[in-house]
């Protein structure tokens, strides 16, 4: 292993996390933003993993945790919420390596009952093997792995049910989706119309006040490469967070960018032609464009290619929408 301890997906051209320095028990995956990353935990002959990546990736998931046990036994499976590219890699997991899932106690009956609307599956066009989970993981659990002891924090906001887990020895923080270096993801509970009780904005804040009181100088995010610059980190989140907190439409056009850039980065490619017709079997934007924008299909189309065009997320070929 490098004295980084980071294996990587991607290709040498993208160096990014090789100049953290992890304890060499620890290892990170590093993904796009299709699959998550995955932490790899050394505990002697045997290893903890958590979170497993989207299921299109799940051959290259068992390949590349294969590879990095080096021939020890993966025993454990931790995930830090349920979202399709966190869980999606589960079910090949356990087929390859035999090993034990836990997942957060407040997702455990949906994902026993398989509930794809309520994992959120169905309504964002998107797809996970289902798998069974054997243990629970709830908020103030402790637990080795990596040689390090690792206390679960609850952490809700993009997922309700989310957990991050912090090594207060060490000063380092597994923030799944509830921390990036550049924000966080997608919160969705105003967008689901839920009640205003529940915020998934305030609980998000929240989130981000309690991970800002911990001891951290290092941080491994659900997506990007371990950073070190926790303070512009939190900085850059406040700010992500005050503008949708400011405009909910902005918050409604976010996660209809993310949504489709996510489904051009698993189909790699849609007919420009069949973009108004995808974005309409879509429960999650068909719901969120009638109670914020109130667009036609073809015009919330043309709305989002332009606008991820711009981005350079994706491009348009000989009449496909292509990922960028």
């Amino acid at each position: 292993m490098p004295s980084a301890a980071v294996l990587s997906s991607r290709t040498a051209a993208e160096p990014a996390s090789a100049a953290i320095a992890l304890p060499p028990t620890l290892q990170v995956i590093e993904r796009g933003w299709l699959s998550s990353n995955s932490v790899l935990g050394i505990d002697g002959d045997a290893a903890t993993l958590i979170d497993s990546g989207y299921v299109t990736h799940a051959e290259q998931t068992v390949a590349l945790v294969r590879a990095a046990l080096a021939g020890r036994r993966l025993e454990r499976l931790f995930n830090t919420h349920a979202h399709s590219d966190h869980i999606g890699g589960n079910a090949a997991l356990v087929e390859a390596f035999g090993c034990r899932v836990s997942v957060p106690v407040g997702v455990a009956a949906t994902i026993a009952e398989w509930d794809e609307e309520a994992l959120l599956l169905s309504p964002l066009g998107q797809q996970a093997a289902r798998f069974t989970h054997n243990a629970t993981l709830a908020a103030g659990d402790e637990f080795v792995c990596g040689e390090l002891n690792w206390r679960a924090l609850a952490v809700p906001g993009h997922d309700e049910d989310a957990l991050a887990f912090h090594c207060a020895e060490k000063r380092i923080l597994i923030s799944g989706d509830a921390l990036w270096q550049a924000g966080f993801g997608v919160v969705f509970v105003e967008l689901l119309g839920h009640s205003e009780e529940r915020g998934g904005l305030k609980e998000q804040r929240e989130t981000l006040d309690m991970l800002a009181r911990l001891p951290v100088d290092l941080v491994i995010p659900g997506h990007g490469a371990p950073f070190t610059d926790i303070g512009a980190a939190f900085e850059r989140a406040y700010r992500r967070l005050e503008a949708f907190e400011n405009n909910i439409d902005a918050l409604a056009r976010h996660a209809l960018k993310v949504i489709v850039a996510f489904a051009l980065l698993e189909r790699r490619r849609i007919r420009s032609a069949d973009l108004p017709a995808f974005l309409a079997s879509l429960s999650f934007a068909q719901s969120v464009n009638a109670r914020f924008l109130g667009l036609s299909d073809e015009a919330l189309a043309d709305w989002l290619v332009r606008d991820l065009r711009r981005a350079g997320a994706l491009r348009e070929e000989d009449g496909w929408v292509v990922a960028g």
